[in-house]
């Protein structure tokens, strides 16, 4: 079966380019369908055989918090309709690195050990976009075991100014 990613692609450029200067409120939309898409009792539903494609729609759109507009409902038909409910996660994945590179921007996540306030989130933005170059959308998640400081991941690159990462170099420095 072929990768995820290489499903996602065609549905991920194709909604890009329907959406238009869209896209970035059809991320809203699409970020609650993958969510919703991900739920593993729903693909096993979806699976079934004796499942018709409106019965797995409607369940789908009931579940939804906000409605969908026209085109959400015509991008959620087709993916249905050609049996890639699983792909849309990935498809979600990819729609946001489009959006991202037409905005200039790039998601990233800031791990720390402690809750950041929002002074304290801003000064950090200005550095870390100083840092990587170009404008960032940061996400907080919470990691105690970094005992302090911070390690940001935007798309492949790491930052780690943690007490843990330093403690790793320290020891590793020290058995060398």
């Amino acid at each position: 079966m072929a990768e995820i990613a290489t499903i996602a692609r065609p549905y991920a450029d194709a909604l890009f380019k329907a959406a238009g200067a869209d896209a970035a409120s059809a991320l809203a939309w699409l970020d609650e369908l993958a969510a919703v898409a991900s739920n593993a009792q729903l693909l096993q539903f979806a699976d079934n055989p004796k499942t018709s494609v409106e019965q797995v729609h409607g369940v789908i759109t009931g579940v939804l918090k906000t409605a969908l507009p026209a085109m959400g409902q015509n991008f959620l038909k087709t993916v249905l309709e050609n049996g890639r409910l699983a792909a849309l996660p990935g498809i979600a994945a990819q729609f946001h690195a489009l959006v991202n590179a037409q905005q200039g921007t790039s998601d990233a996540v800031v791990y720390s050990a402690f809750d950041i306030g929002a002074a304290e989130l801003a000064d950090l933005a200005v550095v870390l976009e100083k840092r990587f170059a170009r404008k960032l959308k940061l996400q907080v998640q919470l990691q105690p075991d970094l005992i302090g400081g911070v390690r940001v991941v935007v798309g492949d690159e790491v930052f780690d100014t943690s007490v843990k990462a330093r403690l790793e170099q320290m020891k590793v420095a020290l058995t060398a």
